[in-house]
């Protein structure tokens, strides 16, 4: 915190107001409006754009410099270097764990990757073709009915084994909701397999099929997890700190964050990205569907290139774009017509000045489509894959919030309705 006020004059009032202003460790400085209520004044921000609702330590993101750090680390270095399971430690917890320390981390996770036997009876009551995500707001919601031995938020060990829960189980639940979706069986985790690898295990193995799961791809699929694991204060975090700021439990608050997750703006690109792929369909489209994108009064959009939040390039981006390399060699799919769009859309993005000047690069979301595809992960488990990876995340923001002072948010409007009037009744209205 600082010194430093910021002025403001408002018309009609004579008083010229003070609010203070503060600096973070790093990204601009934030001015202090809470008190402007005292004087009848709410400031007006639809989607909270210019407005920070918290103060955090976990993750800090530069758009304009393309930086994105988890408790300091550069998101790069952690995919190259770590992986998912110790990024969740360090998002936790704020510091990188010892040896030992991971040890015994990863060991209690494994132990909490089942699920109550009873929550596969839930599965039941949904239809075969339900959305994924629909499945799982409600499993992820109800495990609050399963686990209710660890639901004092103001406990910090009930805090932490929540969090052991969360990570280990939900991916178990996603994949349920997929084998569930096919008439398969589910399939029990497998504790000696590493967390991507115990992932691709629950989904694609049966209990006919001996596990035998990929490395490279076991590896690509941790990276997955790890470069959705946190991404600051977007739709679905907010959405985390939001409820739970009312004290409710921690299974609900992420259940809301999934729900949030769940619309096509947040969670749903790379989904799209897959489903602009099968419209273009053959490369020989490919320069019509290019011109289209750069025709402003054409609302065709190449999906997967830009973001809202990087207005120079993703930085995790080039860390998929290696991974997507690795998958697509050792399955030996480089030539599948799909594929051949997506690396020609690519070609055409970092080469063509149109989307150069814009600075529209390819992002995280165009490079995990392909790569899901190429596991053979079907477009609607996409957003799945992404709760799952951004459990962590929201863990992290919910314990934080929690850990510290808050109080129940409660946002203010711009009031455009009608003014008083009095009750008509119905034999008199005309």
């Amino acid at each position: 915190m600082s010194d430093k006020k910021a002025r403001l004059h408002v018309d009609g009032m004579s008083e010229v107001l003070e609010l203070p202003q503060y600096e973070g460790t790093l990204g601009p400085d934030v001015i202090d409006v809470r008190n402007l209520t005292n004087k009848g004044i709410f400031t007006y921000d639809p989607g909270f754009i210019s407005t920070a609702s918290c103060e955090s330590k976990i993750t800090f993101i530069d758009g304009d410099k393309g930086i994105l750090l988890h408790r300091g680390y550069p998101i790069e270095q952690l995919a190259e270097e770590s992986d998912h399971l110790e990024t969740c430690y360090l998002l936790l917890y704020g510091e990188l764990p010892t040896v030992a320390q991971k040890e015994i981390f990863v060991n209690t996770i494994k132990k909490h990757t089942m699920v109550h036997e009873q929550i596969s009876f839930f599965f039941r009551g949904f239809r075969r073709d339900a959305h994924p995500m629909a499945v799982m707001c409600g499993v992820v919601g109800a495990l609050s009915a399963f686990y209710h031995d660890s639901l004092d938020i103001k406990n910090e060990r009930h805090r932490e084994i929540a969090a052991f829960r969360l990570i280990a189980k939900i991916p178990t639940i996603a994949a349920m909701c997929y084998k569930y979706s096919i008439g398969q069986p589910f399939m029990y985790p497998d504790n000696r397999l590493s967390y991507g690898a115990n992932f691709l295990h629950m989904m694609f193995d049966t209990p006919c099929e001996p596990s035998n799961v990929n490395p490279v791809l076991a590896r690509a699929m941790d990276r997955i997890f790890l470069l959705h694991a946190d991404h600051e204060q977007n739709a679905s975090t907010s959405a985390v700190r939001l409820t739970g700021s009312s004290g409710a439990n921690p299974f609900a608050c992420i259940a809301a964050g999934i729900a949030a997750l769940w619309g096509p703006a947040h969670g749903g690109a790379n989904e799209a990205v897959l489903n602009m792929l099968n419209e273009i369909g053959d490369e020989k489209n490919i320069d019509k569907f290019i011109a289209r994108a750069k025709d402003k009064d054409d609302p065709f959009r190449l999906m997967g290139f830009g973001h809202r939040v990087y207005k120079n390039f993703d930085p995790r981006a080039k860390v998929m774009k290696q991974t997507c390399d690795e998958v697509l060699g050792e399955l030996g799919l480089e030539n599948d017509p799909l594929f051949r769009i997506a690396k020609r859309l690519e070609q055409i993005a970092l080469e063509d000045p149109y989307f150069v000047e814009r600075k529209l690069y390819p992002n995280v979301d165009f490079y995990s489509g392909i790569i899901l595809k190429a596991l053979g992960i079907p477009a609607n488990m996409f957003t799945v894959i992404f709760a799952t990876g951004r459990t962590i995340g929201w863990i992290a923001h919910w314990n934080e919030m929690i850990s510290g002072d808050y109080r129940i948010g409660r946002p203010r409007q711009l009031y455009t309705g009608a003014t008083k009037r009095d009750y008509v009744p119905i034999d008199k209205r005309g």
